[in-house]
């Protein structure tokens, strides 16, 4: 959102307000009263600082009114909050029986005092001079300046790995123009700034210091008022070099000309990983710390950052990390993203980005196959076979595995991208049901990127990245790679009772696995073996480097993954392509 009015300063004070679990405080021109309207909104929220010395008297004021209000209504409303903290400073005086002069409250509408019958619609518009006066201070009417409605800082800062605002939320602010400074100081009185930017990486100087983070929000017009925040927790100690960093050397700088770097990632989600029984059960060897979200998301950020990618799948997304942390931080970064939440409750999903230096998006849709397979018309031969079974049936059409595509176009070159992005169906004995995902979804993407290709002038490539639950032996990888699946594939009948018969699969696109099958993927105390890929069109691109996985013995030192140096129980795949 944009503002059109712009506004000098004179003096400042700084408000503290509660928000969430952090305080923040305002930095108020002492001559200005803030007022946002929000679209049709038919509310409006006003906040000045009042200052009177005399009456000792240092108070932000804040109200919420009805733009169909009378003036007589809100100044009435001003004037008695505005009294009742004036006689609270003063109980004393009260007591020996001074009687109150009331508080004078007046409205100006381009240099002439407003009728008290005027509705407050008529009166905060831009484009006008408005000026509200309380007793004898003026305060200009700024509307719709930049303003921060929320900031927060994490409750867990690790040295050595990116912090950010874990809550920011501003009005009629470019999101590209606000300026923010970090702070610190081990007994919070004696600040020393230390950062500037969205993001900032405490070093190990700063452990057991507390930031502070000021943010000056503006858009290409003006400045609204600052607002700082303090973290409840000081620097902690990381844990040390992460595996991930390793890897890092081998992406330290972007890819360049026809060649473009893919990241594939299960970052595994805070809905499975915040439980008893994953803490009792699944992950005992990992320390409870490292299990929590507030934890693992610093690592998972540092290492996507660090692969300095141009284009990022992940799945396992929880829906907040990807509103506050993903998609925030990754912008800042020249990222723009896209989320696709699991169908029914279910409150994780796909997310996907791309560098909008170097590629344009042109378009996003999205398959819930629980809710196409059975009325879609591209998927009637599988239904046809599916529905023969009612078990099957019910069982695949509960399954909330999702297909999230993109369609992007290189800014360097006529070329153009579908990316696809998949999370398949996890369970032991459902090798079918992956497989009957697995043909659907390339089924579709067949016909997607077919209608594409008679759209655009230019050359379609398609890159399918996901987790698909299933190794290299089964039918998902061989209707991938050889283009075809025979009737009699063993994954038909995984589950004796909800077996499918008469299926065959194929599908035309040469594809490959651009990391290979490398031993594992998923590392677990009870599982591994390989379940992530990188698919690309070989017709159209080729491998110009894999990036190595984590050695075994790194893997293994705190026994599996998760742990405190290995944020999920997925290795990142990384590979650089390049256009033929």
């Amino acid at each position: 959102m944009k503002c059109y009015l712009n506004f000098g300063g004179l003096l400042s004070n700084l408000v503290p307000l509660v928000c969430s679990r952090s305080v923040y405080k305002y930095t108020f021109k002492m001559d200005k009263a803030y007022l946002r309207r929000l679209g049709d909104d038919e509310q409006f929220q006003i906040s000045f600082q009042y200052v009177n010395e005399e009456q000792k008297v240092n108070r932000q004021f804040n109200f919420n009114r009805k733009l169909a209000e009378t003036a007589e209504s809100f100044l009435s409303r001003i004037s008695t909050n505005v009294e009742k903290v004036i006689k609270k400073k003063n109980k004393r005086k009260a007591n020996e029986g001074e009687n109150s002069s009331g508080v004078t409250t007046l409205l100006y509408l381009d240099n002439e005092e407003v009728p008290r019958e005027t509705t407050c619609d008529k009166i905060f518009q831009t484009g006008h001079s408005v000026v509200l006066k309380v007793l004898d201070r003026e305060y200009n009417v700024v509307i719709n300046s930049p303003w921060v409605d929320a900031i927060a800082l994490p409750v867990s800062i690790l040295a050595n790995f990116p912090v950010y605002p874990a809550k920011f939320e501003a009005v009629f602010t470019d999101k590209d123009l606000p300026v923010f400074t970090w702070s610190k100081s081990r007994e919070k009185n004696d600040w020393t700034t230390v950062g500037s930017g969205y993001i900032f990486t405490p070093s190990n100087e700063d452990i057991g210091c507390y930031l502070k983070l000021r943010c000056l929000p503006r858009n290409h017009l003006s400045e609204g008022p600052a607002v700082e925040t303090v973290s409840e927790s000081p620097v902690e100690a990381g844990p040390g070099q992460c595996p991930f960093e390793i890897r890092h050397q081998f992406t330290q700088k972007k890819a360049e000309g026809k060649e473009f770097r893919v990241v594939t990632y299960n970052i595994l989600a805070d809905l499975y990983c915040d439980s008893d029984y994953t803490r009792e059960v699944l992950h005992p060897y990992c320390p409870a710390y490292a299990l929590k979200i507030d934890y693992r998301k610093q690592l998972i950020l540092k290492e996507v950052i660090g692969y300095n990618a141009d284009l990022i799948c992940l799945q396992e997304v929880d829906r907040k990390v990807y509103s506050h942390d993903l998609a925030p931080t990754l912008a800042h970064l020249g990222y723009d993203g896209d989320f696709t939440m699991k169908g029914g409750d279910v409150a994780e999903g796909l997310a996907f980005f791309f560098d909008r230096t170097r590629f344009r998006r042109l378009q996003s849709d999205c398959v819930i196959f629980s809710e196409r397979l059975n009325v879609d018309p591209q998927f009637s031969d599988i239904w046809e076979k599916i529905s023969a079974n009612a078990k099957l049936a019910e069982r695949i059409l509960g399954r909330k595995t999702t297909l999230q595509v993109n369609v992007v176009e290189s800014l360097e070159h006529d070329e153009a991208l579908v990316v696809a992005n998949t999370h398949f169906y996890f369970h032991p004995d459902a090798d079918h049901i992956r497989l009957l995902h697995g043909g659907a979804a390339i089924t579709y993407l067949e016909n997607f990127v077919g209608e594409l290709r008679k759209k655009i002038g230019k050359r379609v490539s398609l890159v399918f990245c996901g987790d698909f639950n299933s190794v290299p032996e089964c039918g998902v990888y061989k209707l991938y790679t050889t283009g075809q699946v025979p009737k009699d594939c063993v994954d038909y009948s995984s589950n004796a009772e909800e077996a499918v018969r008469d299926v065959e699969f194929r599908q035309g696109f040469r594809l490959a696995s651009a990391c290979g099958t490398p031993a594992y993927t998923n590392y677990t105390v009870g599982f591994a073996d390989c379940l992530d890929y990188i698919y690309y069109e070989t017709s159209n691109l080729e491998v110009t480097q894999a990036v190595p996985l984590p050695s075994h013995e790194e893997v293994t030192r705190h026994t599996a993954l998760p742990s405190v140096v290995f944020p999920s129980d997925h290795i990142a795949l990384i590979s650089d392509l390049k256009w033929l």
